[in-house]
């Protein structure tokens, strides 16, 4: 159990170390070394702490964020297809920010209307899939894929809305945008703290995702749990958003491939997660940045380019 980990820990150091020395302008390995633990030049100081090293360390915190959030939402639905992007959850979080941002307000205030937007979308989307009786895969997300479209109309008219001097941004920061992602510490608090709150919890989700009845058979509280993982799936979605824009399909790719190869106890998946997700966006968003350099792409096009043939492998498995 700890070797996988090990390895993914070293990854995830390299992916960052990769992302800080690539880019428009490469530096040496001694230039950031200088950098961050010297007096070294000016300007590679100022690229390295101020620039480059936020932005990496904000796309590994919202990989990480969007990873662990798609793993309990399958332990939950006990559905590999199930993801905060496809299930509407990122559409609510990015409405409920757009608003906030539409009203001039900053801060915790986005990340506050982010959560709520996605809690709300979150309810929506099983209290219309459980109706009258128990959910099924397929009316889940026929459901959340329903919602997440209303949730796109309400964004385009948003949009259509706006001034048109706030278009430009607005637009980039909803395919997924870390070009201003200067502070990502809030984000990689809220991912520690959720592994740390969560993995103790891996028994009794390996226990959950047999089944409501036969984990309630052998003690397990379900439904405080099941709420649990609502309210935990959104705010760690709400913060995603808030850090990065509207990201997809990380959430389904990166639990789905750790599950192939690690097998399926939470108590390992879920911090492989968080440090798989991150190594995912942090290699992402290095490659969005340097591919047309030194134009930069939406992390969240390079990322929908992996998710969507992975989305349509799994749907074609399940049916």
């Amino acid at each position: 159990m700890i070797l996988p980990l090990a390895i993914l820990a070293i990854l995830s150091v390299l992916a960052l170390l990769l992302s800080v020395l690539v880019g428009s302008s490469s530096l040496p390995l001694a230039d950031i070394q200088a950098a961050i633990f010297e007096d070294g030049d000016a300007l590679a100081k100022t690229l390295v702490l101020e620039l480059r090293l936020p932005r990496s360390l904000a796309a590994f915190a919202t990989g990480g964020l969007l990873a662990v959030a798609g793993a309990l939402m399958q332990v939950l639905l006990r559905n590999p297809l199930a993801d905060p992007y496809v299930l509407g959850i990122s559409g609510g979080a990015a409405v409920g920010a757009l608003l906030a941002m539409i009203g001039g307000m900053g801060g915790f205030i986005v990340s506050g209307s982010a959560f709520a937007g996605a809690l709300l979308s979150t309810m929506l989307v099983f209290g219309l899939a459980h109706g009258s009786g128990s959910w099924t895969p397929s009316r889940l997300l026929l459901t959340g894929v329903v919602v997440a479209a209303g949730w796109g109309a309400v964004i385009t008219l948003m949009l259509a809305l706006s001034p048109a001097s706030r278009l430009p941004g607005m637009l980039y920061w909803l395919m997924g945008d870390l070009s201003y992602a200067r502070t990502p510490w809030y984000a990689l608090a809220i991912l520690l703290a959720t592994c740390v709150c969560v993995i103790p919890l891996g028994r009794s989700l390996n226990v959950l995702a047999r089944g409501p009845l036969q984990a309630a058979a052998l003690g397990v509280a379900v439904r405080p749990m099941e709420w649990g993982i609502y309210v935990a799936a959104s705010l760690l979605t709400a913060v995603a958003v808030t850090t990065a824009g509207s990201i997809g399909f990380v959430g389904l790719v990166v639990p789905h491939m750790l599950r192939l190869m690690l097998g399926n106890d939470q108590r390992l998946i879920l911090p492989a997660c968080a440090l798989a997700g991150g190594i995912l966006l942090t290699l992402a968003d290095t490659l969005a940045r340097t591919v047309i350099a030194p134009e930069q792409l939406p992390v969240g096009v390079i990322t929908a380019l992996l998710g969507v043939p992975a989305f349509l492998i799994l749907l074609h498995r399940s049916r």
